[in-house]
């Protein structure tokens, strides 16, 4: 049974002695290290005996120690040698000069930040590599699931998610990719009429609109929603162990959490390309109508002799990658939160500023791909 630390103060002997007495552990120190350390301040020579104590670990040395004061001597306190050794352990420990270390400065810390830049790209890589791979196998184990147990997949969670992700952001994909037709159509307007050549304007509308910007703005808001929105729920669960408490009861948080994320927003990202781009044609056809009096049938004729479906297929054709770029950034930062609120406050600003560079690159690449080809 635990005893409370407790001591007592004897005066009659030629020496005061402070006799210590009971458990001197970290769940048992209560009030006596003050205690003590009042008695020792009014007499300042006086013997500690600690034979009376039953148990003292680390907390309760230190405490000894503190209330001793800096003219604390273990080799003269009256202990038994366990506990002797203790107080020699952890007065030593109290006397060592803490390591200032200094920050790197100059050339040294550019160095320094180099290397662990360097270092971060790697182990990203490597985390990120990782992702993709159990990823790929719960899209595998999905996929089988569909022809032997159609049940197994959940439904019910991909439709949900691509409600909230995909329909839920229609009206502004298109008020958006309104304005940015709108925008197209007044700049061109403005530019080829110091040419003469103003009618060209449907074709600027119609190429910017089908091939770039009705994906680019779709992704980049499907970025601040869903990539974002993803991140905090999983990093949500993680923070509160639940991610956890499904694999101790054997359920795949890929399969369960990711795979239905990843789905939702391929499935519906086309619609809302497509959502864009008549939003984009109609910002267009808008400004041409008003500013240069070109009909709406002249502008629909226009871009379908011009400019035709393949432009638009162009831009159709980028809608899945963007779709499983941005699930997949979106999902990846919220499992890496750790357990504070901090760490899901950096990961999500990651996954929006992660998604938005990698629809930058995508893009590029796939134009860099199509100029190559020739389309």
């Amino acid at each position: 049974m635990e005893k409370p630390a407790e001591f007592t103060l004897r005066t009659a002997a030629d020496r005061p002695t402070v006799s210590l007495s009971g458990d001197w552990t970290a769940n048992n120190l209560g009030a006596a290290p003050v205690g003590l350390s009042q008695a020792l301040a009014e007499k300042p020579d006086t013997l500690l005996d600690v034979r009376r104590v039953r148990r003292m670990d680390t907390a309760g040395a230190y405490a000894l120690i503190r209330a001793a004061g800096a003219d604390f001597d273990p080799t003269a306190v009256q202990a038994r040698p366990e506990t002797l050794r203790l107080l020699q352990l952890v007065g030593a420990a109290v006397q060592v000069e803490p390591v200032i270390v200094k920050p790197p400065r100059g050339f040294h810390e550019l160095t320094v930040r180099i290397g662990k830049g360097v270092m971060n790209i790697g182990s990203e890589l490597v985390e990120t590599l990782a992702f993709l791979g159990h990823l790929l196998v719960a899209v595998g184990r999905s996929a089988g699931y569909l022809v032997t147990n159609p049940k197994r997949i959940r439904w019910a969670a991909i439709f949900s998610l691509a409600e909230r992700a995909g329909l839920d952001a229609i009206p502004i994909v298109a008020i958006t990719s309104f304005f940015i037709g709108a925008v197209v159509g007044l700049l061109g307007a403005n530019m080829l009429r110091q040419f003469g050549a103003e009618v060209f304007a449907v074709e600027l509308i119609g190429i910017a609109v089908l091939r770039e910007f009705n994906i680019i703005i779709t992704a980049i808001l499907l970025a601040g929603r869903s990539a974002s929105s993803f991140a905090a729920e999983l990093g949500s669960m993680k923070m509160n162990q639940e991610i956890d408490a499904m694999q101790v009861l054997g359920v795949d948080p890929f399969e369960a959490l990711v795979l239905p994320r990843f789905i939702a927003l391929l499935g519906i990202i086309p619609l809302l390309t497509f959502v864009a781009t008549l939003a984009g044609l109609l910002g267009g056809m808008v400004v041409v109508w008003s500013v240069l009096g070109l009909g709406p049938a002249f502008f629909l004729q226009r871009i379908v002799d011009n400019v035709g479906a393949t432009h638009f297929w162009i831009g159709m054709s980028k809608a899945p990658v963007m779709a499983a770029v941005i699930a997949g950034i979106g999902c990846r930062q919220g499992l890496e939160v750790g357990g504070d609120v901090e760490s899901l406050g950096r990961r999500v600003t990651a996954a929006v500023v992660h998604a938005i560079f990698a629809i930058i690159m995508i893009d590029a690449a796939f134009a860099l791909m199509y100029m190559e080809l020739d389309i």
